[in-house]
């Protein structure tokens, strides 16, 4: 009866094990498709929001080129900041949390993101300045709406 009770339990960890394994190689695989981009919302990997834009070929050539490095920083400097905010929660689980060490994490943090947004800006006014003013408006309406849809800001719109 034992032996019957042990070789139960053993299976059905043995699918509880592989159904957990299953669905994080689904969530995976589903996330693998798509990354974050330098304006904050989910995008399929190897596309661009300039691609929706009436380019001509050198124009769509001229700003892959120029993204490609700049997407590749973004993704760096998104990844530092992870890592600190990851070394800020180990200080903040300290028995007795030093706070100076606390508030240099948060200051540090803060400069990275300030950073890193002023790079983003810097970019979008490269690429608006690449552009006619149609290109223009419908670039920002393009960055306006995917920031509007991922609940980040509310982006007014010149009508």
């Amino acid at each position: 009866m034992k032996g019957n009770i042990l070789k139960f339990v053993l299976v059905a960890s043995l699918v509880l094990n592989l159904s957990l394994l299953g669905t994080a190689g689904y969530k995976y695989y589903k996330q693998s498709g798509y990354w974050v981009s330098p304006f904050g919302y989910k995008i399929k990997k190897g596309s661009f929001i300039f691609e929706e834009l009436d380019l001509k070929p050198e124009q769509l050539k001229a700003m892959r080129e120029q993204a490609i490095p700049f997407r590749a920083d973004i993704d760096r400097r998104r990844h530092e900041i992870a890592q600190k905010r990851t070394r800020l929660f180990t200080l903040l689980r300290a028995a007795n949390p030093d706070r100076k060490a606390i508030g240099s994490a948060i200051s540090e943090i803060s400069t990275m993101q300030e950073e890193m947004q002023r790079k983003i800006t810097d970019h979008i006014l490269e690429v608006k300045a690449s552009l006619n003013s149609d290109q223009q408006k419908k670039f920002l309406d393009l960055i306006g709406n995917a920031m509007k849809q991922d609940g980040q800001i509310e982006c007014p719109h010149n009508q």
